[in-house]
């Protein structure tokens, strides 16, 4: 038995995935190459003159541009992971990863996707305490706050990635190694698998309500709140 799972693991370190990505004509892969690439850029752009902007004017250091600061850098992360090995594949025409590469991959897309739903919830009770409490905003949502929120935040994200690329790691392969996909999508990960999966499934559906529909809620709850300015 030992054995057998020590063959497994070797096994598994040596494995390529393929990515089959949007399309397989290569007369649309220039065209995807320069639109994916534009949009890229735009997307590290914008974000980048937002982060520049706020950390040189005085009068937007306040706790909403704070936040909205740290939503722009986990989009230029979240893009990062996704969009650059993307590039690279339809550039040299070889649409291969390695294992440890879609692991990694994986993992940074479940990290700064539900850090950015954390975000938008810590920026829509930002809102709600600026709107509801005006007097006291100052005190409550004070610098010390802010950056519990974003750290508490950042740190959920984490441990929940790295529990689900260890949920990961235990799974075998023993199919077509083809990902219908442009980037490692765990679901699509998943269903290369032939391990038992119900326990990573379970995983996944507990971490999508906790980390997506709690702080959507918790967002339109906080949005929708009808207070008195006064």
């Amino acid at each position: 038995m030992f054995f057998s799972n020590v063959e497994s693991m070797n096994h598994t370190a040596i494995l390529e995935f393929l990515l089959r990505g949007l399309t397989e004509d290569p007369a649309l892969q220039p065209l995807i190459f320069s639109l994916f690439l534009s949009m890229y850029l735009i997307t590290i752009l914008g974000n980048l003159l937002i982060i520049l902007a706020v950390s040189n004017d005085s009068r937007l250091h306040t706790p909403m541009y704070f936040f909205l600061c740290s939503l722009s850098f986990n989009d230029i992360c979240l893009s990062t992971s996704i969009i650059p090995k993307m590039l690279v594949n339809i550039h040299v025409q070889d649409q291969s990863i390695t294992y440890s590469g879609c692991l990694t991959q994986s993992g940074l897309v479940i990290v700064f996707g539900y850090l950015e739903n954390c975000l938008l919830a810590v920026m829509a009770y930002d809102r709600y305490v600026a709107i509801c409490h005006p007097l006291r905003y100052t005190a409550i949502m004070n610098p010390c706050l802010c950056a519990i929120l974003l750290m508490v935040s950042l740190s959920i994200s984490i441990v929940v990635g790295l529990l689900h690329s260890v949920m990961v790691l235990r799974l075998s392969f023993c199919r077509a190694l083809e990902i219908s996909h442009f980037f490692c999508e765990l679901t699509q990960f998943i269903k290369l698998t032939c391990s038992d999966t119900l326990f990573v499934n379970i995983l996944v559906y507990i971490s999508s309500c906790v980390l997506v529909v709690f702080p959507s809620l918790g967002s339109f709850s906080f949005t929708s709140t009808l207070c008195p300015l006064s």
